[in-house]
């Protein structure tokens, strides 16, 4: 499936079925689904920037063409080893928006990867507090992650929204991040190469 396939399904009317989807896959993340779900649904303007109660954001578990090594952000504002993403900005296509976030914030080349099923197009999800920051008021991330492969040289650029990026070891994150969600998903692609 073409990744402007995908894109039409990550709407607002489609992303609560992917979301249930999700759930269903991840019985222990069902309760942050339902959060999801019940958010996009009630928060007309759930893909603006400035939607203090939180906005959807798009991110990206970047995998090197072995599959060995994940692409972390050392972000900027945040101060933090993350996965590359970031805001929507007005527009509804998620899975357009983790793609033109991985290439800005890193100059490569990506692929979305998925099974070929579109409810199952969802790598990971995560809802996290933003601090207030200059005159962003704190807010809430709703983070659909979705799971892409470079294609082409692997050689970054550093984007100005980083300190640093790094390929980073699946089997080696925890000694380099703490981030649960980050260990979640390094998990979960384990389980999914092996």
């Amino acid at each position: 499936m073409s990744t402007s396939q995908h894109s039409k399904l990550f709407g607002r009317r489609n992303l609560a079925q992917a979301l249930r989807t999700y759930g269903d896959r991840y019985p222990d993340e069902r309760a942050c689904a339902d959060r999801f779900i019940d958010f996009v649904a009630g928060e007309p303007r759930c893909y603006e920037r400035d939607c203090w109660a939180g906005h959807v954001t798009g991110a990206a578990w970047l995998v090197n063409k072995a599959g060995t090594h994940v692409l972390l952000t050392h972000h900027r504002k945040l101060e933090r080893w993350l996965q590359l993403g970031g805001h929507s900005d007005g527009d509804p296509d998620t899975v357009a928006v983790a793609m033109r976030e991985a290439v800005e914030e890193s100059g490569l080349q990506v692929r979305l990867l998925d099974d070929g099923d579109p409810d199952e197009l969802i790598f990971d999800i995560d809802i996290h507090p933003i601090p207030a920051r200059k005159s962003d008021l704190d807010h809430w991330h709703f983070d659909i992650r979705l799971a892409m492969q470079v294609v082409g040289p692997e050689d970054f650029v550093v984007s100005e929204e980083s300190i640093d990026l790094r390929w980073v070891p699946i089997d080696g994150l925890e000694p380099f991040t703490a981030e649960e969600t980050i260990l979640r998903m390094g998990q979960k692609w384990l389980e999914r190469s092996v």
